[in-house]
């Protein structure tokens, strides 16, 4: 089976779906109807040969994952600040910009747009990478192997990742994001197995997917565990800015296995991917039909679906050979 090579997250009230260099946004808005937001996102980088190079490739993926991830995300958000609750007219009439106007303000939220992502990315760093660390340092007493506390020091970045999701899934708002998240997955899977898209296949396919960026984590982890058995150096230092230095290297890894089992149907390869699956069992929630048909808007704004059904599958639905 061809993978659709679609994929997208959950933002407040709505999902994001990428087909190469297209996206959509769809949000339910608070008054019920569903806005619709479609344009191009090139990426940071436009050669083509560090795109389609292995391992190197993965890390601008990444890049532009939060890039473009940050952006659909404050563009959801705009529909539920304080203005949302405006009289339509008054709103009208109080955002009325000039060409300039409108040209600083766009200058502006890309300027609050970076920073968020610089100060998210550094909070990232320190709590799952530096905090593992400097916690596994505490068995040192008791542990002489360097091999037995990198694995401890895995064990603990999970741990604390499970523990987190585990923590904001208990407030309300990141319960329907992750309701919207399984919307997303469900539409991909329906797709994907042959189904035509709409609410009732949609809900009755899985919302385990290995593409997931849930599952990519996962990966980071583990290999992050591997390559820092690696790493011996009597300085602290230098295992702090060596770990920094491995980052890149890490995302690009876990990007090819992703890539690969997101097209694979290998048996080792599949059970590989279970505990990112299992983990998905956190971050994605069954979804109403209403967020399924908020999903079901933003592929259809980006992708054929139709199309790569009639290429992929019989009349029946079973794959073609």
């Amino acid at each position: 089976m061809k993978s659709s090579n679609i994929g997208g997250q959950a933002v407040i009230e709505g999902i994001m779906m990428r087909s190469g260099s297209r996206y959509s946004v769809a949000v339910r808005k608070p008054d019920g109807d569903i806005a619709v937001k479609v344009d191009d996102y090139h990426g940071i980088v436009q050669s083509r040969f560090l795109l389609k190079t292995p391992f190197i490739r993965g890390i601008f993926n990444f890049i532009d994952a939060l890039v473009l991830g940050t952006s659909t995300l404050m563009y959801a958000a705009s529909f539920y600040d304080d203005e949302a609750e405006e009289d339509e007219e008054e709103a009208k009439e109080k955002h009325e910009l000039t060409e300039e106007e409108q040209s600083r303000r766009d200058r502006r939220d890309k300027a609050v747009m970076g920073i968020v992502m610089a100060l998210s990315f550094v909070i990232a760093i320190a709590i799952f990478t530096l905090l593992p660390y400097y916690l596994s340092l505490l068995f040192k007493k008791y542990i002489e192997s360097q091999t037995v506390i990198a694995i401890l020091e895995g064990i603990i970045r999970i741990a604390i990742f499970i523990g987190y999701i585990a923590a904001i899934s208990l407030m309300k708002d990141i319960r329907r994001v992750f309701m919207y998240h399984g919307a997303e997955h469900k539409c991909i899977n329906c797709i994907e197995h042959g189904m035509e898209l709409n609410v009732a296949n949609v809900q009755k396919s899985s919302r385990e997917h290995k593409r997931c960026g849930t599952s990519f984590i996962l990966v980071v982890a583990v290999i992050s565990i591997i390559l820092f058995i690696f790493i011996r150096t009597g300085s602290p230092v230098s295992r702090v800015l060596i770990r920094f230095a491995l980052i890149p290297v890490i995302a690009g890894i876990a990007y090819e296995f992703i890539k690969l089992a997101g097209r694979s149907t290998n048996r080792f390869i599949t059970a590989l991917s279970k505990p990112g699956l299992w983990m998905q069992g956190l971050t994605t929630r069954e979804p109403e039909d209403d967020m399924v048909e908020v999903a079901i808007r933003a592929v259809e704004e980006v992708f054929d679906w139709k199309k790569y059904l009639r290429e992929n599958f019989d009349e029946s639905g079973r794959p073609l050979s």
